[in-house]
Formats: C-alpha cells, sequence, structure tokens
C-alpha cells in the first residue's frame, strides 16, 4: 500500500522513484527482531534510521550486538549482499551438527598458519553458519596434530562463540548447555 501510494504521488508530482528506492522502503526485518551479522554474531534490530549520505537518504538498521554492545549501521538496501540474515530455525541445527560431526571433507595440506587463517577469516565473514561450523570443526581436528598459532586460537574462540550464541537462540537453550553439546559432538 505504501509502494502504491508513492507511485501514485511520483507520477502526479512528476518526479520518478528508481526502483531499487522502492526495496529499501520495504524492510526485511523489523525493530525488535534478532540478526545475525557475519564476524560479529546475533544483534537485535534496534531502529531503522533515514540519514543522508553523499546527498543521498539512505535507509539503515541499527543493530546492536548482543555479546560486544557494538552498534553497526547496516544499509538498508544491500544488507543481503553484506551478509546480514535471520537466525537459523531450530530445524537446521542438526544439520549443523552433522557438518561438526563430518570429518570426511577435512583435509590438512601442508599450509602455513597465516594461509589457513585468511581462508578461516573468509569463511567467518561469509555470514554462513555452515562455514562457521568447519571452521571450527577443522581447527578442533588441527588442535590435535599440531599446536594452533595465537591466530587460529582466536579464530577458533571467535567460531565457538559464534556458533554457541546463534545456536543458543535458535535452541531456546541456555549457552553452556550448547558449550557442552559442541565439545561432545566434536570430541565424537
Amino acid at each position: 500500500m505504501y509502494i502504491s501510494f508513492l507511485k501514485l504521488f511520483s507520477a502526479k508530482h512528476s518526479f520518478a522513484l528508481k526502483e531499487p528506492m522502492l526495496k529499501t522502503l520495504i524492510p526485511t526485518f523489523k525493530t525488535g527482531e534478532l540478526a545475525v551479522y557475519p564476524a560479529h554474531g546475533v544483534g537485535m534490530i534496534t531502529g531503522i534510521e533515514c540519514r543522508e549520505v553523499s546527498g543521498e537518504n539512505k535507509h539503515f538498521y541499527i543493530l546492536k550486538v548482543i555479546d560486544t554492545e557494538a552498534t553497526i549501521m547496516i544499509p538498508m538496501d544491500n544488507a543481503s549482499s553484506v551478509g546480514l540474515r535471520k537466525v537459523v530455525k531450530k530445524s537446521m541445527v542438526p544439520k549443523i551438527y552433522s557438518v561438526l560431526k563430518d570429518r570426511t571433507d577435512t583435509v590438512f595440506d601442508n599450509q602455513t598458519w597465516n594461509r589457513r587463517y585468511r581462508e578461516y577469516t573468509d569463511k567467518i565473514k561469509s555470514g554462513s553458519v555452515m562455514e562457521v561450523a568447519r571452521v571450527l570443526r577443522d581447527l578442533y581436528i588441527l588442535k590435535f596434530n599440531k599446536e594452533l598459532s595465537f591466530g587460529e586460537r582466536k579464530m577458533f574462540d571467535t567460531a565457538k562463540n559464534l556458533l554457541v550464541k546463534e545456536l543458543s537462540i535458535a535452541r531456546n537453550i541456555k549457552a553452556e548447555k550448547v558449550e557442552e553439546d559442541l565439545y561432545r559432538i566434536l570430541q565424537s
């Protein structure tokens, strides 16, 4: 209805609305809704604001990250391209756990730690919960073969924290229980 009004108004007052502009006016997320921002984790959409950027009015989601209390402004018109997504559904949890159990696609060649670190960083920045699970699994396995570098240990903790937070919300249980489940699955 709002878009119809804008189209009618723009036609009557002789200015054109571009299709991308129309899409930004329809929010994918609502205030109060939880969302996942890559490499930062779960946050709450605390509002939608309009700001002038380079002479254009842009709409932004205001996301407050739960763990760090950081506030991030995400342009609505490219929120999906930067990886902003909804928290996984409870029905996805078994698939995530199966990634943690799966040892068939874990291949460790003689890469240097910084090359592995870059690959893991890219996977975490992708925003895919499955990729985060693979990073956690791979680093867990790797630490039994060789000592993890400082960066890899931090990456392990980051992947674990991102998974624990999202899965605890998806399953509606305490983070400690999810962490116990992750370690139990990784050790099996």
